[in-house]
């Protein structure tokens, strides 16, 4: 029985490997093929093509294909999501942290005016 994942949580364990995010990155600047992934790599091919079955599961990386060529493409809308995410609760930290400055302000001048 194959375990549902939410598609944030497939995104984030997709991210979590440095192989992954690597490339990814190599993807924002442009398609490869499987061969060309995988040059920076002391993996073989079929480690490379693993990886990569975890990116499109994710939705981070599409296929296309020219003939005998088979491409692959960044596909960003699941960065959309984290991003989106991550956005939220930074907001809510900002806030918070916010509040902290203005009661440590607050305690300062209190000081300040028992000092003088």
């Amino acid at each position: 029985m194959q375990t549902v994942v939410d598609p944030l949580s497939a995104t984030f364990a997709a991210l979590a490997d440095p192989t992954r995010r690597a490339i990814l990155s190599r993807l924002a600047s442009g398609e490869a093929t499987v061969t060309q992934l995988a040059e920076p790599f002391r993996m073989s091919l079929p480690a490379i093509s693993k990886h990569l079955k975890v990116l499109e599961r994710a939705g981070l990386v599409a296929q296309g294909r020219e003939a005998q060529w088979r491409p692959r493409r960044l596909a960003p809308a699941p960065l959309k999501e984290v991003s989106d995410w991550v956005e939220s609760y930074r907001e809510l930290w900002e806030a918070r942290l916010d509040r902290l400055d203005s009661y440590l302000k607050a305690l300062q001048a209190g000081q300040d005016s028992l000092n003088e």
